[in-house]
């Protein structure tokens, strides 16, 4: 019996394939063939989640409270703990009531805020090289994309004065990441400052997306919404996946402008059902004891980090040290595209690195590195690439 034609809707073809999926693929099909694989290529940290969150999630998700749909905007345990990390973490005071809102994963908020906000046409300003979903939810919400270049001349910060003022007319969003993802870049209170600047001039929402910010090597990074006024012009979106070796947990939230998490929450409530409260109800713990957790991460990130940028610095990667992430952000040898590097570390080294031409058309002559491998597969994948002509 004949089938149907399926087709894709024009928004979703307007999307290219999703760079991590597509390095994924690629990881697993030569570890099937046993090829020994080291990647530095999805932000996916290997560090086990603290067997005192697992342990605590093994209590709440006994509870039979916990069984039924986790409508609305989240535990108000959750809601109130996220609350008083941003107050002791930030000094910014948030009601909990209506200036917070649970999500699964700060991915799926970014993904679905564009849907609370934009209409066809509208357009939302998206960092480039950047997170890849912030151009996805604008396109699959019919919103027009325009890209806003971090440049290394730029310290990677967005020129603002740069934005046509035709475009920032029409701009309904604006997102910036900082610490950054991928150049791991850092903000300071004087970028947050011109930045609620243009929101209020131009009338534009800003979504702050924070989530490597416990994970610094220096000076502790800020909140956006710090910065006064900000709270009135946008959000932050937040997640215990960096924070606590909890990706797979898939738990995050957002804070600020209470009109905002309506709207956010309105979407979800047509599209999920909420975070399974048993994570949730550990979400709490792992708020209320994030000193202990992070510190031990911060002390493996640093010497991994340490050890990875020298080694890359020797083989003649040139970039800065990150004063936060766990990526690194290095110029290509030889003049070699991103691609390039990228095709010769894994057919010769069997390395897995991100180009920066995946991040967007500006991150071309880049490479990104993820450090999240232990130390001796570093070791490893530098005596490799030691080997490697370029």
């Amino acid at each position: 019996m004949a089938g149907i034609k399926i087709e894709k809707s024009l928004n979703l073809s307007k999307l290219p394939p999703y760079l991590f999926a597509e390095i994924d693929r690629k990881v697993s099909a030569l570890r099937k063939e046993g090829r020994d694989i080291i990647s530095f290529g999805v932000g996916d940290p290997d560090i086990p989640t603290s067997a005192e969150i697992v342990e605590k999630m093994k209590e709440n998700v006994a509870n039979p409270a916990y069984h039924r749909y986790p409508f609305g905007r989240g535990l108000e345990k959750f809601r109130e703990a996220a609350g008083k990390w941003y107050s002791e973490r930030f000094g910014v005071s948030l009601d909990p009531e209506n200036e917070i809102h649970a999500l699964i994963g700060s991915k799926e908020g970014i993904g679905h805020l564009p849907l609370g906000l934009v209409n066809p046409g509208d357009v939302v300003l998206v960092p480039e090289p950047g997170y890849p979903v912030y151009a996805g939810g604008t396109i699959l919400a019919g919103g027009e994309v325009y890209y806003m270049r971090l440049l290394e001349k730029n310290s990677f910060l967005p020129d603002l004065d740069g934005i046509p003022s035709g475009v920032a007319k029409r701009a309904k969003l604006m997102f910036i990441n900082y610490p950054n993802n991928p150049t791991a870049a850092m903000a300071d209170a004087g970028f947050y400052r011109k930045v609620v600047d243009f929101a209020r001039k131009y009338n534009v929402v800003v979504a702050s997306d924070n989530a490597y910010s416990e994970i610094f090597y220096g000076k502790e990074p800020m909140s956006f919404l710090e910065v006064e006024g900000a709270k009135d012009v946008g959000i932050e979106f937040h997640s215990l996946s960096k924070t606590f070796n909890m990706t797979g947990w898939r738990i995050g939230f957002a804070v600020g402008a209470k009109e905002v998490i309506k709207l956010l929450a309105e979407v979800k409530d047509n599209y999920d059902s909420g975070v399974f409260s048993a994570v949730q109800a550990t979400g709490v713990y792992a708020l209320q004891n994030y000193r202990k957790f992070t510190e031990e991460n911060i002390k493996i990130w640093r010497k991994r980090r340490n050890l990875l940028y020298e080694g890359l610095r020797t083989l003649g990667f040139k970039g800065l040290s990150p004063e936060a992430t766990f990526y690194i952000w290095v110029k290509n040898p030889a003049g070699l595209s991103s691609a390039e590097v990228c095709e010769i570390l894994l057919d010769k080294a069997l390395i897995v690195a991100t180009p920066g031409s995946g991040f967007g058309p500006s991150g071309e002559g880049f490479t990104r590195f993820a450090f999240t491998v232990d130390e001796e597969r570093i070791k490893e994948a530098l005596a490799r690439m030691k080997k490697v002509k370029w």
